[in-house]
């Protein structure tokens, strides 16, 4: 048996570059949180390749269209595994939230079924396995902090971000990412300069990472999602350095230096929004 972290991204910064026949191209920096759900598997003893899915949490599919799922039976495939797995999904990070939950649990399984049967095989060739599924799966392979290009599968790991904590927001809603990126308009889209947040990184500057979040998907959401707007607003009014949203949303992040002001923000919108997912993380160096 094996356990493994599947911690939650943010996105840094997000730009839409281009489109092509069946994506958008972007570049994206993105970077680890200490927000997890965790994935345990077993072996057993049912027929052989047989993927069985278990969760205490009543929100996900345990059936073939769960990102676990296919992570588990690719796997299975391309290695030749004969066992079967019970798959176990301890679920922390919000569903369709913008913070890759689906993709971290998926890469996470990966990482496990490698760990569990011995097999040799490097990160890239498990990200190639996983750009056929999703494209956040290779960064959160991948983690820490890096530069995603492409689909978002082309990952080149950059400086890790300096310590700092994260408030994130979810108003506990579902959004479609394909909903999201398909009412992008590119015409009325603001250019983000990804090279200068690269640089801000690289220096460790907190305040220059904190004065470039920026999210070309951000307008989209909030179009159709306001509360997102709404919580922005409380966090800038109750003190954070940077906030920003987070992939197609509607999870809502702020960064901020110190333990004591993390607290203090956290327990300011717990108190703004009583129904919302509020949750303190740090970044995963």
């Amino acid at each position: 048996m094996v356990r493994i972290k599947a911690p939650a991204k943010i996105n840094l910064s997000l730009s839409i570059i281009g489109k092509q026949a069946h994506f958008h191209e972007v570049e994206m920096i993105m970077t680890t949180i200490d927000l997890a759900d965790y994935i345990t598997i077993t072996k057993t003893s049912k027929s052989p390749g047989k993927v069985t899915l278990k969760s205490d949490f009543i929100g996900i599919s345990l059936g073939k269209t769960n990102l676990v799922y296919q992570a588990a039976i690719a796997f299975i495939k391309h290695f030749k595994i004969a066992d079967s797995v019970e798959i176990t999904i301890e679920k922390n990070i919000p569903i369709a939230g913008g913070l890759a939950g689906g993709s971290a649990d998926a890469a996470a399984t990966f990482k496990g079924l490698r760990d569990l049967f011995e097999v040799d095989a490097t990160d890239q060739e498990l990200c190639n396995l996983g750009a056929n599924l999703g494209s956040d799966i290779p960064f959160c392979i991948i983690g820490k902090t890096a530069l995603a290009t492409g689909r978002g599968e082309i990952i080149t790991p950059i400086k890790p971000m300096p310590h700092c904590w994260v408030i994130i927001v979810n108003p506990r809603i579902s959004v479609s990412t394909r909903d999201i990126y398909e009412a992008f308009d590119f015409n009325n889209a603001k250019a983000i300069n990804t090279a200068s947040m690269i640089d801000a990184i690289e220096a460790e500057d907190f305040d220059a990472i904190c004065k470039r979040l920026a999210n070309n998907l951000e307008p989209v959401t909030a179009k159709f999602y306001p509360i997102v707007y709404d919580i922005m607003q409380q966090l800038q009014a109750n003190g954070a350095n940077g906030v920003c949203m987070s992939g197609s949303g509607p999870s809502v992040f702020a960064l901020v230096y110190t333990q004591k002001k993390a607290h203090y923000l956290y327990n300011q919108m717990k108190k703004t929004f009583p129904k919302f997912l509020v949750c303190m993380s740090r970044m995963l160096r």
